[in-house]
């Protein structure tokens, strides 16, 4: 039966790649993913051979009716994005509306996702928490911010290292130098690295210096 499926990969180690994961690429006719360079390495990896479109955040719009056709045609597509869960700040939603939509099956697979680790390695609340993604850059940043002061539940948020210093002065800002929060960067790899304490005691750790990797930032809800 043709459907779409979504496939979780590796966030950093090729060995977190679950086997029902490498069952469901080898299985697919076709594979969506956001670069086709770097989905090769890991098929290169898993010594499987499949055809891949790029299907990304600047190009799902104008492709997605015609990745619908193809599957209504009989085929089996899986979307997998460059790290972690397809659908979780990256591309993945528009299409599986699509999909209910036009009465196709949707399946997805569970596996990695940076938040969780970083939530469950905070040393935070964990039994409530709110999801963020990345705050917007200019447009809405501030009443997201205003909103989000008053939250209670633990809060997750991804960053590049580009702006992580910019986010954390903003923390200081609305949420309060006490606030205690927890930073982690490149889960799973090599360089994996966790900084956790007051906003106040570690905002000065990320001044003026050149950041690499991805970061998760877990922020205490409000007493």
């Amino acid at each position: 039966m043709s459907k779409l499926i979504l496939i979780p990969t590796p966030i950093g180690n090729l060995d977190d790649i679950t086997l029902r994961a490498i069952e469901c690429i080898k299985d697919v006719d076709l594979i969506l993913c956001e670069d086709t360079r770097r989905s090769l390495k890991l098929l290169n990896h898993l010594q499987i051979r499949k055809p891949l479109k790029s299907f990304h955040k600047f190009n799902e719009h104008s492709k997605v009716e015609k990745v619908i056709i193809e599957i209504q045609s009989g085929i089996t597509v899986g979307l997998i994005s460059d790290a972690g869960t397809p659908s979780i700040s990256d591309p993945g939603y528009l299409i599986v509306k699509m999909c209910i939509d036009n009465n196709i099956d949707v399946e997805c697979l569970p596996g990695p996702t940076a938040l969780i680790p970083a939530l469950v390695i905070s040393g935070l609340p964990s039994e409530r928490f709110t999801f963020e993604g990345f705050l917007p850059v200019k447009k809405g940043r501030k009443t997201r911010l205003q909103e989000l002061s008053s939250e209670k539940r633990t809060m997750i948020f991804y960053e590049s290292p580009y702006k992580l210093y910019k986010t954390l002065k903003d923390f200081y800002e609305y949420f309060g130098p006490e606030r205690e929060i927890s930073i982690s960067k490149e889960l799973t790899k090599i360089f994996e690295d966790t900084q956790r304490g007051k906003i106040k005691d570690i905002i000065d750790n990320y001044k003026n210096k050149k950041l690499k990797g991805e970061f998760v930032i877990v922020v205490k809800g409000l007493k």
